[in-house]
């Protein structure tokens, strides 16, 4: 006949439980972005043009854009809403950025998904420059 478990271990267990849950939560939500729309309702001045390298990309973390430059003076503009749980990505590397809750990767010069867990490429944004600054929306 096996004895029920210690009090402690129960309390222990319940602790880890309501650890993990809180966890869950605060992937699920907090800073991630996942109740904010993947698009701009109105346009949304970026700034200097000059900060998006030729051949590289910027990330607009506060605004949840990331904008490339593919060429001199032509600009792509992507929602940087991953499109799996709605985090938004952490940094961009090269031409690829990164979603910190699950791992996605995403090529930000066509928004495509290079790692998943997301499935569905990154939301395009118009983006325009305009006297020296960059509009997206």
């Amino acid at each position: 006949m096996s004895q029920p478990p210690a009090r402690r271990t129960v309390l222990r267990g319940a602790a880890l439980a309501g650890a993990a849950g809180f966890g869950l939560a605060a992937c699920s939500q907090g800073d991630s972005g996942a109740n904010a729309p993947a698009k701009p309702a109105e346009p949304v001045d970026l700034g200097s043009a000059a900060a998006v390298p030729v051949g590289g990309a910027k990330l607009y973390r506060e605004d949840r854009l990331v904008v490339s430059q593919p060429a001199k003076g032509t600009y792509k503009c992507f929602s940087a809403k991953c499109t799996h749980a709605g985090c938004i990505l952490a940094e961009v590397e090269k031409k690829e950025g990164s979603c910190p809750c699950h791992g996605s990767r995403f090529d930000v010069t066509t928004g495509k998904v290079i790692q998943g867990p997301a499935a569905e490429p990154l939301p395009e944004v118009p983006v325009r420059a305009e006297g020296g600054k960059l509009i997206a929306g």
